[in-house]
């Protein structure tokens, strides 16, 4: 089984549940819901801050996948979250640590692509996603569909994977295979932000950070590595360390960047 296709989520979510797999999670990113994205517990605090949560807030995470970070943001501010995926499995896992966190009466899972969502107009304060737009194609789709379902004076917090400006070609090319399958972003998100109706009020660049979590995966993953080939097999874990070590390079060279946008209605 392929558990480490950068948007064949449904077999990372069968992987996520493994003990193993949980531990080298929480090495690297310093939780164990089982996440797909990059997302450190110091970028979550960020999300806090920067959408003002508390347990009067709406909030929608698109493409939650398994909870994180949506469940541990209502665990940690009191919110109300949605969460929206197409993966069944993520979602069963999601509602699972909903249960074992004792928050289930402020979450709602629903079923749903980032592109076409499943809500009313207005139904939502606050928003935000973690590493999806650089695993969808329909960008501009979703970045307006995020803004239909905003109320107006909402906030939304997103991270995201892209290219660096000004690469050669060559070099170009080379990152598009370095990241996820739809990191390149020819509009740049600036202006598909202002085309959807979003006002930029935040953009960080935590590209040193995004190389640093990778090394420590690859660290992890050598960690790890005897219980790791029982789940993953040796081939795919020699694999899946590759990618990591060609994605890292490419950050720590600033050619394969991440981003955190903040941006209100």
């Amino acid at each position: 089984m392929d558990c480490d296709s950068f948007c064949d989520f449904t077999s990372r979510y069968a992987c996520s549940a493994l003990p193993e797999v949980k531990a080298l999670e929480r090495d690297v990113l310093g939780c164990d819901y089982g996440g797909t994205s990059w997302t450190t517990n110091d970028h979550v605090q960020h999300i806090i801050s920067s959408l003002a949560l508390d347990s009067s807030s709406r909030l929608l995470e698109v493409g939650s996948g398994s909870g994180w970070p949506g469940l541990y943001l209502s665990t940690e501010t009191g919110c109300n979250v949605t969460l929206v995926d197409m993966p069944l499995l993520a979602l069963e896992h999601a509602q699972e640590r909903a249960a074992i966190d004792d928050i289930v009466e402020r979450v709602s899972v629903v079923n749903g692509s980032g592109a076409a969502l499943p809500f009313a107009d207005a139904s939502f304060d606050r928003l935000s996603h973690s590493d999806v737009l650089c695993c969808l194609p329909e960008k501009l789709e979703m970045l307006k569909e995020c803004r239909r379902v905003a109320t107006d004076d909402a906030r939304m917090h997103f991270i995201v994977i892209e290219p660096a400006t000004g690469l050669s070609s060559a070099e170009h090319e080379r990152v598009l295979e370095a990241g996820p399958p739809f990191v390149d972003v020819p509009e740049g998100y600036k202006d598909l932000l202002r085309e959807s109706g979003w006002n930029l009020e935040e953009h960080i660049d935590v590209t040193d950070q995004y190389g640093d979590t990778l090394g420590k995966e690859i660290a992890g993953l050598k960690k790890h590595a005897a219980a790791l080939e029982e789940a993953y097999g040796a081939d795919e874990l020699c694999a899946m360390s590759d990618r990591r070590e060609n994605a890292m390079n490419h950050a720590h060279a600033n050619m394969l960047q991440r981003f955190i946008y903040v941006v209100t209605a």
